[in-house]
């Protein structure tokens, strides 16, 4: 068994390196608590990986990866849209911030569900316990993929701490788009280029908005009328929030 674990350990985490997977855990944890974010990705890792070993060790057939992957693209576009809705909470709903938590759990944890069931980490997993102990290869896939997204995990921690909260609810929205088209594309036309293409191309596109809206700010700038009473209004936010506005 422990030859099972290593070697699963090492072929998951080897793959998990780059793959969507790593950018879906970084764009959630610009969102979401990072123990939230990682209880969701092992939840959902655990679940998968126990379906690949019984598929590579009982069955032998495979999942209508296809069907699954359109249902994931659907559910990252939606995601993007209610990341770019927001979250702000009314004074009655600040009670009820265990909700939030939980559907965020559960978000994280669909997510990650419907995007691995089909993924080249599934098939490997599902090749690796055709011949190898199943619960060895379980134990291995499941702490190697774990271990490669909780590196990404770190690093949408570290900069969701240090980025603007308006370039971090845009910049999760864009990437939750370019994963719905990605994995969307990937289940309509598989064994393609597709998704990659697609996705790139919306990141491309929302590059150049970007940069497009970057120009338009420094040859439009505000008149000074309109400046202060954005002061105004900040400084207003904050009273509201019981802090006091600096000079």
């Amino acid at each position: 068994m422990l030859a099972a674990i290593l070697l699963s350990f090492g072929v998951i985490f080897v793959a998990e390196l780059g793959d969507k997977s790593q950018l879906m855990a970084m764009t959630f944890a610009l969102r979401y608590r990072w123990w939230v974010v990682l209880g969701g990705i092992t939840v959902a890792t655990t679940l998968v990986h126990l379906v690949s070993v019984a598929v590579g060790h009982y069955l032998g057939v495979a999942l209508p990866t296809a069907a699954i992957s359109i249902v994931g693209g659907i559910a990252f576009l939606v995601f993007g849209l209610w990341t770019l809705r927001g979250d702000d909470l009314t004074e009655d709903e600040q009670n009820k911030a265990g909700r939030v938590t939980r559907s965020a759990f559960i978000a994280v944890a669909s997510a990650f569900f419907l995007a691995e069931l089909g993924d080249k980490t599934m098939l490997a997993t599902i090749t690796l316990a055709t011949d190898n102990d199943w619960i060895g290869i379980w134990i291995g896939s499941t702490v190697g993929m774990v271990a490669a997204d909780a590196l990404a995990i770190i690093v949408g921690s570290v900069l969701g701490k240090h980025l603007p909260e308006g370039f971090i609810k845009i910049g999760a929205a864009v990437l939750f788009f370019v994963f719905g088209v990605w994995l969307l594309l990937e289940g309509i036309f598989p064994d393609s280029s597709a998704g990659i293409i697609g996705g790139g191309v919306v990141l491309a596109m929302s590059v150049v908005g970007a940069l497009a809206r970057m120009v338009w700010k420094r040859t439009h700038p505000k008149p000074p009328s309109e400046l202060g009473s954005d002061l105004l209004r900040d400084r207003l936010e904050l009273l509201e929030e019981g802090k006091r506005p600096t000079e």
